[in-house]
């Protein structure tokens, strides 16, 4: 009989030898136009969750949570956890789709594309509840690796086998799962990691030149700290679920990122798993060619929509009338013979 592993021991952080911000300098997630220290957990390198996951650095953030690479002490493994904010709506949703996806037995290939769901967990907060995930520790994001490519331009060799894993999973997804991601994008693109050596060395970074940071009384703010790329990157995982839809046909609303919106989106036309293919279409041109296929964002919505529509007109040619009389924005931007009337 196998004896049952103890826990390792607890890492012990650095408490000096570190940079510290000034006061007045704005850091990572305290940039977002809308940000409240009140609605972020705020999350300090070494602390234990649950009795078992630490935390051993900051791996990014977004708008409404921020991740951050720990150690099981218990399962003996690297783990990322996602911290939300407070009482967020993309917390219980991103959990429900993973809950969905739990229940479904299936030999597609495509599900190992999809991110699983280990743990979840709630704390108080001062301005309501926080949800924090577990997930299997990945590597960096599509976004990371562009970003680090000679201008902008990931090779052709890395996007084929990228490809072909996102349409996988999303096939599984689609066929199978019967949800609709609506958030295609390069950050929610993650490279699959099967050498912990890329995670020991990022614990190991950390020790030796600790995160430079914010230190506001007890809220600390940390630089995130970037990942090593492996030797085999050719695999990924989609991940982030916090807009996704399931258990309709066909679905209302805004979604999709700015840059990546189909027809449907910006016409008001009831949409289905369609949209998620031609944002991987336009995900994939970008990150060919090094620049957007459609528009940048203008100042304004209401000044980017009508740029995003011409610029798709001049690509694709007039939509079908037949589209048009399905659009609640249409008569916003066409006349009754179906000609652009924007002003752009």
């Amino acid at each position: 009989m196998e004896l049952e592993q103890p826990p390792s021991p607890e890492r012990q952080p650095r408490t000096s030898g570190f940079e510290v911000l000034d006061d007045a300098y704005l850091l990572e997630e305290e940039t977002f136009s809308w940000y409240s220290p009140d609605d972020f957990y705020h999350v300090r390198i070494g602390e234990v969750f649950q009795s078992k996951y630490q935390v051993l650095g900051k791996l990014g953030f977004g708008s409404v949570s921020t991740a951050w690479l720990c150690r099981d002490l218990i399962g003996h493994e690297y783990v990322t956890l996602k911290a939300f904010v407070s009482d967020h709506r993309q917390a219980e949703n991103e959990e429900k789709v993973y809950h969905h996806l739990s229940t479904i037995k299936t030999n597609h290939p495509g599900i190992k594309g999809i991110r699983s769901l280990r743990d979840s967990f709630q704390l108080p907060g001062k301005c309501g509840p926080h949800e924090f995930l577990i997930h299997d520790a990945l590597g960096l994001t599509l976004g990371e690796i562009r970003d680090m490519s000679d201008g902008g331009k990931v090779s052709v060799d890395l996007l084929k086998p990228f490809t072909t894993c996102l349409l996988l999973a999303l096939d599984f997804l689609h066929t199978e799962a019967h949800v609709v991601h609506t958030d295609i994008q390069e950050g929610n693109i993650m490279l699959a990691i099967k050498d912990d050596a890329i995670f020991m060395a990022f614990e190991q970074e950390e020790m030796d030149e600790p995160s430079l940071r914010k230190v506001d009384g007890e809220r600390i703010i940390y630089a995130s700290r970037a990942l090593d790329v492996p030797d085999d990157a050719s695999h990924n995982v989609l991940c982030d679920f916090g807009d996704a839809q399931f258990g309709a046909e066909t679905y209302g609303g805004e979604v999709m990122p700015d840059l990546y919106r189909a027809p449907e989106i910006v016409l008001g036309i009831r949409w289905n798993e369609k949209i998620d293919i031609w944002a991987v279409g336009m995900m994939v041109w970008d990150l060919c060619e090094g620049k957007h296929l459609l528009k940048e964002r203008l100042p304004s919505r209401m000044e980017s929509v009508p740029a995003h529509i011409a610029k798709m007109i001049e690509l694709l040619g007039e939509p079908p009338k037949e589209l048009l009389k399905r659009g609640q924005f249409s008569d916003m931007f066409f006349d009754e013979n179906g000609s652009f009337t924007g002003d752009v």
